[in-house]
């Protein structure tokens, strides 16, 4: 799998991540969310930030089941889906990932079908080749 490309100013969000924490920047002037972490607000220009802890949960604002060709290391595994996901706390925030059955199920463990705009979901995390990756679990059967 490919892991992500970690910088200065996304740091903050893999080590809360790594312990089970599901955090967001924010302007420690005017309040605003932002994703994906950057060092100025765009709404004040701020350099002031903080990470505020978000409840985990949020709804399938998107999703697609990709077809092949794949990366090798995703062709195993499909059908997949990738999905983005709307913060419940936060709704012009979304987050991509995977919908999973269970926190270290494979990404082919969920039956597309049972994928829906609007979906509810609550973020899990798993570990791969030693960071904590954000999945998303349906909330509903």
């Amino acid at each position: 799998m490919l892991n992500p490309v970690i910088d200065e100013d996304g740091a903050p969000f893999w080590e809360y991540a790594a312990r089970g924490e599901l955090r967001i920047q924010a302007c420690a002037a005017c309040g605003e969310l932002r994703f994906p972490p950057r060092p100025c607000c765009p709404h004040c220009q701020s350099f002031d930030s903080e990470w505020r802890l978000m409840s985990g949960r949020g709804r399938i604002w998107s999703y697609v089941l990709p077809h092949p060709p794949l990366l090798p290391d995703y062709a195993e595994q499909a059908p997949y889906n990738a999905v983005l996901v709307e913060l419940a706390d936060a709704p012009r925030v979304r987050l991509a990932g995977n919908v999973v059955a269970s926190p270290g199920a494979r990404l082919d463990s969920v039956d597309p079908a049972r994928l829906r705009i609007g979906a509810a979901v609550r973020v899990a995390f798993t570990e791969v080749d030693g960071l904590a990756v954000p999945r998303w679990l349906l909330e509903r059967g």
